[in-house]
């Protein structure tokens, strides 16, 4: 899942982002709305918006992305100053911050580039995981901090960060299993085994997959949404190494769900 919008396009762009018709028409009497995407509730989002003219950034992280309907725009931005420079060329009306929980940077050059742009901006965040009963948890500040916690909890580990965040455990004397979407690039701990899989995952695969690789205790960031690796960690009894999410830019208004952040839009362009 793509967490900045700092790189180059990597992939086929599907529509200009200065086009400003859709398969339906002329976009200008709708309200513009720009999410910037990469996860599941904003695919969902992009879905969900007959009534206005959608365009969807996509960082362009991932080689085959999971494309949303409507307009999808791939590649960066150049930080706070260029979103903001597109949010005023596109006559963009409200932008949508679906991005991962943990994509801190993009998330705060879109609290930054609204401002300056004078653009309404919805975050949609997904809830975070809550700790249950028979749960084992180390809640962790970052990724440093995770892997200086793991030679205390074990020596087989299920590496759940991303592939952007395998860098951080590189020196740890430990045997690791890392499932990603993409390859990670070094560095890289020496004994590492990786595993190229999409979400979302089933709870008897995750439970396969815990005993078959012997793991003994298991590495997530609060990333939120389905959470069958932890309910197999908590049947097995297994600690689990837990990353805090940063948090969300104060000047937004900030929904949990795809149906608020419908609900927000359809308000915003009433008001107009």
């Amino acid at each position: 899942m793509p967490d900045q919008h700092n790189g180059p396009p990597t992939a086929p762009n599907p529509a200009s982002p200065t086009d400003k018709t859709t398969a339906d028409g002329p976009s200008a009497s709708r309200p513009r709305v720009l999410i910037l995407g990469g996860t599941s509730e904003a695919r969902e989002l992009a879905g969900s918006l007959p009534a206005f003219a959608v365009i969807t950034s996509l960082a362009g992280r991932t080689s085959s992305p999971l494309l949303p309907a409507g307009e999808v725009r791939i590649g960066g931005f150049g930080g706070a100053d260029g979103l903001a420079a597109y949010l005023r060329t596109q006559h963009i009306d409200v932008l949508v911050d679906a991005t991962h929980p943990f994509a801190a940077t993009i998330s705060g050059n879109a609290a930054e580039a609204a401002g300056s742009a004078g653009v309404p901006l919805i975050v949609l965040r997904r809830p975070g995981w809550t700790e249950q009963a028979g749960d084992v948890w180390h809640r962790v500040r970052d990724l440093r901090e995770a892997a200086s916690l793991l030679p205390q909890l074990g020596h087989r580990v299920f590496l759940t960060t991303g592939r952007q965040g395998i860098a951080a455990f590189a020196e740890v004397d430990a045997w690791f299993l890392a499932r990603s979407v993409e390859p990670p690039e070094p560095p890289m701990p020496g004994r590492l085994e990786v595993l190229l899989d999409r979400g979302p995952f089933t709870l008897a695969g995750e439970r396969r997959l815990l005993a078959g690789h012997r793991i003994d205790v298991l590495v997530s960031k609060d990333s939120g949404g389905p959470g069958a690796k932890l309910v197999a960690a908590r049947e097995s009894g297994l600690p689990v190494v837990m990353v805090d999410r940063p948090p969300t830019p104060a000047t937004a208004h900030t929904v949990v769900c795809v149906a608020e952040a419908v609900e927000r839009l359809t308000t915003l362009r009433d008001a107009r």
